[in-house]
């Protein structure tokens, strides 16, 4: 008698700690600069978009309710590292999502890769994240460098400027898009006339400035994210950089860039994005929904990245039927990628989204037909096309 009640005791409480694992929620943890110069582009906005994600979803997988995590990096990977060890290991947060700062995004694949865990690149670009980094749980899905400078370096070169002289951030991101960039220059034909570096949060670009004028280069190319971009964008402007003749090229732009800027300082700037809100019906009714709840901003292509990440997740989940790692990867390339951004892309077995990228001309004013009426669409490159060579050094 007292064994049956024993057994029965035991297989309640089995049934109550399974039925209690049942019903906690799944933790999304979704980390950038909330404050800092990459706020704009992410921040904020890219929580917004995870939301959206969750309620399209219809706020449950699995049976369990889902969650949204924030962190703020404040640009430091050791910060990052750390906040991605706690999530994973104590607060029960099943992948990380966003990512702006290379260098930070290496950090946390790490610890994601130690730990078989889901990470998700939308805003770190550095094609470092799908070389020797990489791992089977990470994925970069919204740019990536060599995209980036095959695109917008190939389209320069159709109009015929061969010279180079590049102005970049001196960390992992500048670093790797100038390296991609030159490899295609040199392919091409061209010559890469000289580089500057500056420190993150630089303010005064004078210096860089002069030198990229006095090297007599056709083409200035910026490599700067957030609020170093716009800074050095504004600062070529009055050094008069354009009107003396030289051509001003971004190879990593976001419409929250181009809306500080202004369009009189930002015209005709050529650039490639994963993402437009205006490009078509449905980018317009998602960017619709996101702008009510971002006081009228527009999204950013790292915001609608995150929003296509997270939603393509939480399907990796269900098709999974656990929030493993590995299972949920493995499920996560198996299903194609299809929403408001993305039409049936597959997912490489190295983590790469094979999406379609545009390339687009910043409008002049008299362009513009109104507030973030901004871009006007060149070409769209095929998900081949735009894709970043398959680096040997993922296995």
């Amino acid at each position: 008698m007292l064994r049956s009640l024993l057994g029965s005791l035991a297989l309640q409480l089995i049934v109550g700690t399974v039925a209690a694992q049942t019903n906690d929620s799944i933790k999304i943890g979704v980390m950038n600069d909330q404050t800092g110069i990459y706020a704009d582009l992410a921040g904020p906005g890219s929580v917004i978009a995870a939301r959206l994600a969750v309620e399209d979803a219809g706020g449950k997988v699995l049976g369990r309710p889902i969650e949204i995590a924030v962190a703020d990096h404040q640009g430091k990977p050791d910060i990052g590292a750390n906040i991605a060890r706690k999530w994973y290991d104590v607060d029960g947060v099943t992948a990380i999502l966003d990512l702006p700062v290379s260098s930070i995004a290496l950090a946390v694949q790490e610890v994601a890769r130690q730990r078989s865990k889901i990470v998700i690149f939308s805003s770190a670009s550095a094609s470092d994240l799908l070389g020797k980094s990489c791992s089977l749980t990470s994925f970069q899905w919204t740019f990536n460098t060599l995209s980036a400078a095959r695109s917008t370096a190939t389209a320069v070169f159709n109009e015929g400027e061969k010279s180079w002289y590049f102005i970049a951030a001196d960390y992992a991101f500048g670093k790797a898009m100038v390296r991609d960039a030159s490899a295609v220059i040199a392919q091409k034909g061209g010559r890469v006339v000289g580089t500057a570096w500056h420190a993150l949060g630089t303010s005064d670009f004078a210096s860089y400035l002069l030198q990229a004028q006095g090297s007599g280069a056709q083409v200035v190319a910026l490599v700067s994210g957030g609020s170093d971009f716009i800074n050095v964008m504004k600062q070529s402007s009055e050094f008069g950089l354009a009107s003396g003749g030289q051509k001003i090229v971004s190879l990593q732009t976001f419409i929250s860039d181009v809306h500080s800027i202004g369009l009189p300082i930002a015209q005709k700037l050529t650039l490639t994005a994963a993402f437009y809100w205006d490009l078509d019906a449905k980018t317009r009714a998602w960017s619709k929904r996101f702008a009510n709840l971002s006081g009228g901003r527009m999204p950013t292509m790292a915001q609608a990245g995150v929003y296509s990440a997270t939603l393509h997740y939480i399907k990796g989940i269900a098709e999974a039927g656990t929030t493993d790692g590995a299972a949920v990867a493995t499920a996560m390339r198996k299903l194609p990628v299809d929403d408001m951004m993305t039409h049936g892309a597959r997912i490489r077995d190295d983590g790469w989204v094979m999406r379609d990228l545009y390339l687009f001309r910043v409008k002049t004013p008299s362009e513009s037909k109104g507030p973030w009426d901004y871009y006007t669409l060149l070409s769209k490159i095929s998900g081949e096309d735009a894709a970043p060579p398959r680096l040997p050094e993922c296995k």
